[in-house]
C-alpha cells in the first residue's frame, strides 16, 4: 500500500495542497493548514503489527528508522525519500520517573517527557528534521528554494540551524535583540546561520517573518508550517509506547505559539484512530503569566481571543503574545476535554528549584509545567493515582543564567525559598568539618 498525506485547512473548507507546495494558510478562507494522512490506506496493518514494527525499530540504527521520529516514517511523511531525510537519530528520549517529587506533592506516578535531550537541546529538533527534510526533497526536485527561514525565541533557531548546516541550506534566524540566552543566540551563529537581531519581540520577529516568506524562495520555518507537528506529534507516540502502548491521565505541557500542544493532540488521535489505544488523556496547558493570550481564552470557554502584548518573562521561549497555533490549539483543547493555567515568575522559579533539589534540572518552561501540576494537585482536578507525564521542552543547560540568578537570589519578583550557593571558606580543615555538620547534623 502507497502511503500518503496532504495539507489540508483546519477550518474544513476542503481546500487541500501538496506537501510540496509553498503554502502556510488556505487560499479561500485564511485558515491554517495541517498535514492530513490517508488514515484508510495506514489501516491496512493492525495495531498489533504497527506496534510491533515501531518497536523493532526503535532497536534499530537501520537508516533512517533508527530516529524517533523517521521510526514512525509512514505516519509522518510517507513521501519524503529516504535518502533526503536529515536526520541526527532525534527522539527516543528519556521519560524520566520523577519519583521523589511525586512523593513530596503527592502524585506517586509522575514522570517527566524529557525531549530537550535531543542534538541542539529542545524539543523543536522533531519537528524540524520533517521540515528540513521535506526542503532537501524540494531541492532535489529542482524547487528554487534559496533558504529556509525562521523567527524565533531560541530553540527554533537553534534547530534550525543545525539541520539546515547537515543538508547544506541556508538559513536565516530573526531573533529578539536581547531577549535570547546566550547558549540559545550562539547556537545559530556556530552553525552559520544569517542571525539578524532584532529590536522588537518575538511577535515582532514573526510578522516581519511572514513578510519575507511571501517570496516563494525563502521557505518559512516556524510552526505555522504544518511540517513541524508532524515530527512533534511523534512525543505522544513515545509516550504511550514507554508506557508499553498505555495512555497516561494527564499530559502538562508549556505553551508558547501552540504548535507544541495541536502537534501532541495529532499524534494521539491518530493513534486512537488506528486503535493503538482505546482512551485519550487530558491536557493540560501551561502558560506564562505575562505571556499568557490561550489562558485568557480559555476564561471566556474560547468565546473571545485578545493577543496581548508578551511581558518580560524567565520562559523565555514562551514569550509570545500572539500564537500562530491558536486555532489548531483550541481544537485540540475541545477534543482532550482540556484546561488552560497560568503560572507567575515566582511559581515557575520556585518549581523549577524544587524539582532540581530532586534530581532534575530544569528549564524555566518546564518550570512553568511544574507549577501548573501543582496548582491542580492543589486543587484536587489532578488525583493522588493519576498517571501523568509532563513535557520537558529544553535542557536546563540552555539557560544557565537563570540558575545562578536564583541561587544568587538576583531574579526579581522571585522568592527564592530553594537558594543553594557555595559556602565560601579558607582551606582550612576544621573550617570544612564545620560546615558539613551545620549541614547535615
Amino acid at each position: 500500500m502507497a502511503y500518503t498525506s496532504w495539507l489540508e485547512c483546519v477550518r474544513g473548507c476542503g481546500r487541500r495542497y501538496s506537501i510540496y507546495d509553498i503554502a502556510y494558510r488556505c487560499e479561500d478562507c485564511g485558515g491554517l493548514l495541517d498535514v492530513v494522512h490517508d488514515v484508510d490506506a495506514l489501516r491496512d496493518r493492525s495495531a498489533a503489527v504497527w506496534k510491533q514494527l515501531f518497536e523493532k525499530r526503535t532497536h534499530t540504527n537501520e537508516w533512517p528508522y533508527g530516529s524517533g521520529v523517521w521510526g514512525k516514517k509512514e505516519w509522518v511523511c510517507p513521501q519524503v525519500d529516504n535518502e533526503n531525510v536529515v536526520s541526527m537519530y532525534e527522539g527516543h528520549s528519556n521519560c524520566f520517573w520523577a519519583e521523589r517529587l511525586g512523593k513530596e506533592i503527592g502524585v506517586a506516578d509522575l514522570w517527566v517527557k524529557l525531549c530537550g535531550n535531543s542534538h541542539t537541546g529542545s524539543f523543536k529538533d522533531l519537528g524540524m528534521t520533517v521540515l528540513v527534510s521535506v526542503v532537501k526533497q524540494m531541492r532535489t526536485d529542482h524547487k528554487p528554494i534559496r533558504a529556509v527561514v525562521c523567527a524565533s525565541t531560541g530553540d527554533t533557531s537553534a534547530a534550525l540551524a543545525a539541520y539546515a548546516a547537515a543538508a547544506d541550506i541556508p538559513a536565516v534566524v530573526l531573533l529578539p535583540k536581547g531577549k535570547v540566552s546566550t547558549a540559545q543566540l550562539i547556537q545559530p551563529i556556530a552553525n552559520n546561520a544569517l542571525v539578524l537581531a532584532l529590536d522588537t519581540d518575538f511577535d515582532g520577529c514573526m510578522r516581519i517573518v511572514q513578510q519575507i516568506a511571501t517570496d516563494p524562495t525563502l521557505y518559512l520555518a516556524n510552526s505555522m508550517n504544518p511540517l513541524r507537528m508532524e515530527g512533534q506529534k511523534t512525543v505522544a507516540i513515545e509516550i504511550v509506547q514507554q508506557f508499553d502502548w498505555q495512555v497516561p491521565d494527564w499530559i502538562v505541557i508549556p505553551v508558547g505559539n501552540l504548535g507544541n500542544v495541536s502537534a501532541l493532540g495529532k499524534g494521539f488521535l491518530l493513534m486512537k484512530a488506528l486503535g493503538l489505544i482505546d482512551k485519550l488523556p487530558r491536557i493540560a496547558c501551561a502558560q506564562a503569566a505575562r505571556a499568557n493570550p490561550l489562558y485568557l481564552s480559555y476564561q471566556t470557554g474560547f468565546q473571545a481571543y485578545h493577543p496581548v502584548q508578551a511581558q518580560k518573562t524567565l520562559a523565555s521561549a514562551i514569550q509570545i503574545g500572539d500564537p500562530v497555533s491558536y486555532e489548531r490549539a483550541v481544537k485540540t483543547l475541545e477534543a482532550f476535554d482540556g484546561i488552560v493555567e497560568q503560572a507567575t515568575e515566582d511559581e515557575l522559579a520556585d518549581a523549577a528549584a524544587r524539582a532540581d533539589r530532586t534530581g532534575m534540572y530544569c528549564c524555566p518552561h518546564t518550570g512553568v509545567a511544574l507549577a501548573v501540576l501543582f496548582k491542580l494537585i492543589d486543587r484536587g482536578e489532578i488525583r493522588p493515582d493519576d498517571r501523568v507525564v509532563v513535557i520537558s521542552t529544553a535542557h536546563g543547560l540552555k539557560f544557565t543564567d537563570f540558575k545562578v540568578k536564583y541561587h544568587d537570589r538576583a531574579l526579581a519578583d522571585v522568592v527564592a525559598r530553594h537558594a543553594n550557593p557555595p559556602v565560601e571558606l579558607p582551606a582550612d580543615y576544621d573550617a570544612v568539618q564545620k560546615a558539613i555538620d551545620a549541614r547535615y547534623a
